[in-house]
């Protein structure tokens, strides 16, 4: 619920964003980079909060059951294997999109041969999100 809250200002502030990056351009980077910093230090001081967490945390952890102490890890695992499938993959899409789309101006009938090799490229999400599946099966 405070996503969708949250929303409206995450809205103006990008239209902030690229309002102050096409009037001032040092500025901007001057306000993103305080932005980030900004950022980075409240994750650095939830981080300090969880780890501090004590004993009376643990029970009330404990107490929600065993079964879901250890599916974090594999929803966690599935995350980071669809999110580094999907970067590996956009970035061999994007070289081998270009190379094709070089090669037909040149010569059209390489068409097949082209798609083929950027879907070849678009297999890795796929590889990743297989392997999300069965993460999350076991989760």
């Amino acid at each position: 619920m405070i996503w969708l809250l949250a929303l409206p200002v995450l809205v103006a502030g990008c239209a902030a964003a690229g309002w102050l990056l096409r009037r001032r351009g040092r500025l901007a980077l001057r306000v993103f980079l305080g932005v980030n910093a900004g950022l980075v230090l409240a994750a650095l001081a939830l981080l300090v909060v969880a780890m501090s967490a004590g004993p009376a945390q643990a029970a009330a952890t404990a107490a929600q059951g065993a079964s879901a102490s250890g599916g974090w890890a594999a929803l966690i695992g599935a995350a980071i294997s669809v999110a580094g499938s999907s970067i590996g993959a956009a970035i061999a899409v994007a070289y081998t999109g270009a190379a094709a789309l070089a090669a037909l101006s040149e010569r059209p009938e390489l068409f097949g041969r082209a798609m083929v090799i950027v879907g070849l490229a678009e297999g890795i999400a796929i590889y990743g999100l297989v392997v999300s599946v069965i993460l999350i099966g076991k989760a």
